[in-house]
């Protein structure tokens, strides 16, 4: 009698594992070659409420009055098979449209700089569409703004990322640290604190807000990259962006704390990790629940910023 000894399972799994996969692919294939057009529709557009529609003469009286500035820095990043790959640019532009209407509730003015997007890509950076930037360059280019927002008049500015790529971070920190020893401009970098305790930020360091989101609850698996969370944010944000028909089909991928530590070793490790360029669970993913998540970290960035102001 034929008997199945552990390598035989474990090779059994994998081509079942690997069965799915195909099956997966030609069924993206078929959505996107019957459902979307060659061009998918146009999702937000990132200029819409920023300072790229003011006039200078605008920008200069808002400054002289006191208005402190928003920039939101953001990457163009895969986001697995059902995202787009401004999924880090569009969620954070929105947060800082609603961080401007509740900063104007507490009278404090504020003008959104356009969104950053050339960011660094070192976990997913092996995939197709994730745009790598030396972190030198990115920290040079965002000194460059800031000492440009100083040289217009604005003497404060508040950044917030919606790419949570360690590397990406500590590029955002370095030109923090860059313009607040060298300009007549005060930055402070608004950062979840999980995100800031990983790459070793403080509280207590000047320029550096740890923010605390509400509590939410713990999901099952780890749910990192174009999982349930950002899924459902893009779905209240951009619905006709996100492919939800693959969305659906996609499994939870469940993995472990050793396989995370693997998947943030970065580009081949992470592709070896989450061959579809995802880490959580996006087929429960909700508008609904997206809008709440978006409304409330937008209220936290919003409420330490205002702290900060005054």
């Amino acid at each position: 009698m034929w008997r199945y000894t552990a390598v035989h399972l474990r090779e059994r799994k994998e081509l079942l594992f690997m069965g799915h996969q195909w099956k997966l692919v030609l069924m993206i294939c078929l959505a996107g070659c019957a459902t979307r057009p060659a061009f998918p529709e146009s999702g937000p557009a990132v200029f819409a409420g920023t300072m790229a529609e003011m006039t200078y003469v605008e920008v200069e009286k808002a400054a002289r009055g006191g208005a402190v500035a928003l920039w939101a820095i953001g990457a163009i990043e895969e986001h697995g098979p059902h995202l787009p790959l401004a999924t880090d640019v569009y969620v954070p532009s929105a947060q800082l449209l609603q961080v401007q209407r509740r900063l104007a509730d507490k009278k404090i003015n504020s003008v959104i700089v356009p969104p950053y997007y050339w960011g660094v890509n070192r976990v997913t950076g092996s995939f197709p569409g994730s745009i790598d930037i030396r972190p030198e360059v990115m920290t040079e280019l965002m000194t460059d703004v800031f000492r440009s927002l100083a040289k217009a008049g604005f003497g404060k500015v508040f950044c917030i990322t919606g790419h949570y790529d360690a590397a990406h971070s500590r590029a955002i920190v370095d030109a923090v640290r860059r313009a607040n020893s060298a300009s007549d401009i005060k930055v402070h970098y608004v950062v979840p604190r999980p995100l800031g305790d990983r790459i070793g930020l403080k509280s207590t360091e000047p320029g550096f807000i740890l923010v605390d989101f509400p509590a939410e609850t713990v999901p099952s698996h780890p749910d990192l990259h174009a999982g349930e969370a950002e899924t459902s944010m893009l779905l209240s944000i951009a619905p006709n962006l996100v492919r939800m028909e693959i969305a659906r089909s996609l499994k939870p991928t469940d993995l472990t704390s050793p396989d995370v530590a693997t998947w943030r070793k970065g580009y081949e490790h992470a592709k070896e990790v989450t061959p579809l360029g995802y880490l959580g669970d996006p087929a429960s993913a909700r508008a609904a629940g997206g809008a709440d998540r978006t409304a409330r970290q937008a209220a936290a960035y919003a409420d330490a910023i205002a702290a900060a102001v005054k």
